[in-house]
């Protein structure tokens, strides 16, 4: 298997290969992997793994809260994920390439990344500026049935939209929902409404028909739901909100 250090980046949300993700970045421990990133030449990818928060606060807090209100602020690059940082994040993430990093005037960063491949955390690091982790990249297999399965949940996911965007509002024609499996239940793991242990449990899938076969059994469910409620707006497909760090 392949490993590689990486810089680690935590956050609310879960991030899958081939979704674009905008960073708005203001915490001190976030910017410095930002500059971190900056040394790397242009030609090459500046990569860093985004992992889902299981048990912890994607922003440190900077003042005494409840129930304590004479605790200190945590401070440092694990504050906010206890002791051992790794028990706070989910186990299977996503190594982020940051295809533009723009420093803005107070300091921050605006970025817009690009999940490419999936990795497995073996350890991390709270020695730094910033998280860093071990992590060993995880292989896309195919499993059974892949290509069956993905025109199942293709068809699903346009009665899905159908009914979140409303009869009116404009829907995906054919022509512009890829074909490859993989692209597939990566695509609708994104766009689907789910709550982060849902996507997390799509994207640490064995294999791409696993995937398909638990998207097909959600949009079903989702569906069904959908119809006796009131019409919701419509999701973009391939890019989730700016996340802020």
């Amino acid at each position: 298997m392949t490993t590689a250090r990486l810089p680690l980046f935590p956050l609310n949300t879960v991030l899958f290969p081939g979704l674009v993700l905008p960073l708005n970045v203001f915490e001190e421990r976030y910017r410095a992997l930002m500059r971190e990133l900056l040394t790397t030449d242009e030609s090459e990818p500046r990569r860093f793994a985004v992992v889902a928060i299981r048990d912890g606060r994607e922003v440190a807090p900077t003042a005494p809260g409840l129930p304590d209100q004479t605790a200190l602020p945590e401070k440092g690059p694990a504050a906010g994920f206890g002791p051992d940082p790794i028990q706070a994040f989910h186990r299977v993430g996503c190594v982020a390439d940051a295809a533009s990093i723009r420093e803005r005037a107070d300091g921050g960063f605006e970025v817009m990344c690009t999940g490419t491949t999936r990795v497995k955390l073996l350890s991390v690091d709270a020695s730094g500026p910033f998280l860093t982790a071990e992590t060993e990249e995880i292989p896309e297999e195919r499993g059974e049935e892949a290509d069956a399965l993905a025109e199942g949940v293709l068809r699903a996911f346009r009665s899905y939209q159908k009914r979140l965007a409303g009869a009116r509002e404009r829907s995906l024609t054919t022509s512009e929902l890829p074909d490859d499996p993989s692209v597939v239940s990566y695509l609708v793991a994104a766009a689907a409404v789910l709550d982060i242990p849902a996507k997390q449990r799509l994207l640490q899938a064995p294999d791409t028909a696993t995937r398909l076969r638990e998207e097909l059994a959600l949009l079903r469910a989702e569906t069904a739901v959908l119809r006796h409620l009131p019409s919701l707006p419509a999701v973009e497909l391939t890019r989730a909100p700016t996340s802020p760090n």
